[in-house]
């Protein structure tokens, strides 16, 4: 039924249109899809733009009910019926799997449980909206209730019960006949046209009343995310802000602790006064004490001047220790001291001088470790530890990597005097699909490296943003934009051998043919060719060689 169904579509070169059997079609953009659709939320918000969204796709389900009726009367009912959710599979709206369906259109009996993987609708209002209170696959929804609905002559509801939109990992519908549904008049509204005008009036006081609020919960611009994971910690530090305990940020290299730092500062009532930042871990164990506490002239050789600590320049406001687990014994028992008593002494001095300093703390070291291990003192760790944030890893924030790409190229844009496009949608499936050791930081610099090699107003290509990955790393992390090619039965596998075998072709030319077939859908990568022809990048490598060399080609392939 597949390879039937695919047949139906035709392609005009020379008219420029798509054909579904007699319905012309439109090949789109789903980026464009997806910035059109968070248009039309921002402008007629949630309610009026979701209940255009799901009328567009109940009269495209309906249109495409109408052909299966005609095209596969022939067909037993659910034979006939599963057309409509196999074109929305081909149409690469997602995977439509059926969990259980009974369907009598003589009866007018119907009741269906469907699950929706890849649901381009619900990953793209994940992305732009974050995690969700409720489902957002509208368009799709409005789509199953048309298709079903003109199939089976009876209007037919389907409810969305799960959506990746509200962090599931996948979509699941169920459909039954509307008056079977308890409470469906909230539902049956959206299918209902509405004007906008009467409401023109209302919105425009609700815009005179935003515009008079200055929300103090607003997340700072440079602290970019909406994934659980940021959202969390960010609730956090803003819980700590209110008051003066010490903060203890954990995480990983290069998640950002000392932005979450600055967002601490901005957010308490000592943003008026200064940030200091100290890295512990760039300071030789000899030369922190001095730079922590300060030093009185003549403390020892070479301090030739008094100059004060970094406590004492970051009196009334915030001092980020950043990591914390590389102080020293001694470090450690006087920082203690300080936190207790609120006063440091100067190096070569004897004299306290009061202080009034937030500190915030960050580390990537377990800290509980070290303690365990003697290498970190306990009563230290206790005290800096009343108020721990855990900034969760780059690869537990799927749905922040595409606002954080957008933002870098922003910024990084500007610094560098060049503009772009953005990412192309398999450079964008592989930032995805990356483990990103090295978390925000390397993406930071990832996408400055993008840009530099990107061509002026063009797009960043995932060559230019992995260039110092091996191609078959490559290769596997942008896997998902690779051409999908269909599983082929074994009886279907016989009959394709079988007309090799008559053409006359040899298996040295069909050997060559394919490679050079493979190379052709992979763009010339030969990794992703590799991958194709179920070989391994070596063994490609071997008969592209071993050709080569037969046709005085020895140096062709690197």
């Amino acid at each position: 039924m597949r390879d039937d169904l695919r047949s139906r579509f035709r392609f005009c070169e020379e008219t420029g249109e798509i054909w579904l059997d007699e319905h012309r079609m439109l090949l789109v953009h789903a980026a464009v899809q997806g910035a059109l659709r968070k248009d039309l939320i921002d402008t007629l918000g949630v309610g009026r733009a979701r209940g255009l969204l799901t009328r567009m796709g109940y009269a495209a389900g309906a249109r495409d009910a109408e052909s299966v009726k005609t095209k596969r009367k022939h067909l037993g009912d659910v034979d006939a019926f599963m057309t409509g959710p196999k074109l929305h599979t081909l149409e690469g709206i997602g995977v439509v799997r059926p969990i259980a369906l009974e369907i009598d259109v003589a009866k007018g009996k119907f009741a269906g449980e469907f699950v929706w993987e890849n649901s381009w609708e619900g990953q793209t209002h994940r992305h732009e909206f974050g995690i969700q209170d409720s489902p957002a696959c509208w368009t799709q929804l409005g789509y199953a209730c048309g298709y079903t609905s003109t199939y089976m002559g009876r209007f037919i509801l389907y409810k969305e019960v799960e959506c990746v939109a509200c962090g599931a990992p996948h979509c699941r519908v169920v459909g039954k006949p509307v008056e079977e549904w308890d409470n469906s008049e909230e539902d049956l509204r959206y299918f209902q046209p509405d004007s906008v005008v009467h409401e023109l009036l209302d919105l425009r006081s609700q815009v005179e009343d935003l515009r008079s609020q200055i929300s103090k919960d607003r997340i700072p611009n440079d602290m970019v995310g909406r994934s659980s994971g940021f959202l969390a910690a960010y609730d956090l530090v803003r819980t700590a802000a209110k008051c003066n305990i010490a903060v203890l940020l954990l995480g990983e290299t290069g998640v950002g602790k000392e932005m979450f730092a600055r967002c601490l500062h901005k957010l308490s009532s000592r943003s008026d006064g200064p940030f200091v930042a100290v890295n512990c871990a760039a300071i030789p164990h000899d030369l922190i004490e001095s730079e922590l506490f300060g030093v009185e002239k003549g403390a020892y050789t070479g301090a030739n001047q008094s100059r004060p600590g970094r406590f004492e320049r970051a009196n009334g406001g915030v001092l980020f220790l950043d990591e914390l687990g590389d102080l020293c014994a001694s470090a450690q028992a006087k920082l203690l001291r300080v936190l207790q008593e609120g006063e440091v002494e100067r190096l070569g001095d004897d004299r306290p001088r009061k202080v009034d300093v937030r500190l915030v703390a960050a580390t990537n070291v377990n800290l509980k470790l070290a303690v365990k291990e003697g290498r970190f003192r306990v009563d230290l760790y206790y005290r800096l530890s009343a108020f721990p944030v855990l900034i969760p890893p780059l690869r537990e924030r799927q749905t922040d990597i595409p606002i954080l790409v957008e933002r870098f190229i922003e910024k990084t844009s500007l610094i560098l005097g060049k503009r772009v496009k953005g990412v192309t949608d398999k450079a964008m499936a592989a930032l995805q699909n990356y483990a990103w050791p090295g978390n925000i930081r390397e993406m930071e610099n990832m996408i400055e490296r993008g840009i530099l090699l990107a061509p002026v107003d063009g797009y960043i290509e995932v060559e230019h943003l992995f260039a110092l990955i091996d191609e078959d790393e490559l290769s596997s992390i942008s896997s998902r934009g690779e051409p999908c090619f269909p599983a082929v039965s074994e009886r279907d596998a016989d009959d394709i051998y079988m007309s090799v075998l008559a053409s006359g072709i040899g298996l040295d030319e069909l050997e060559e043919r394919l490679i050079d077939i493979a190379l052709r859908e992979a763009g010339g990568i030969v990794a992703q060719a590799a991958r194709i022809l179920k070989l391994t990048r070596p063994q490609l490598v071997y008969r592209l060689k071993r050709r080569n060399a037969e046709a005085g080609l020895e140096d062709a392939i690197e």
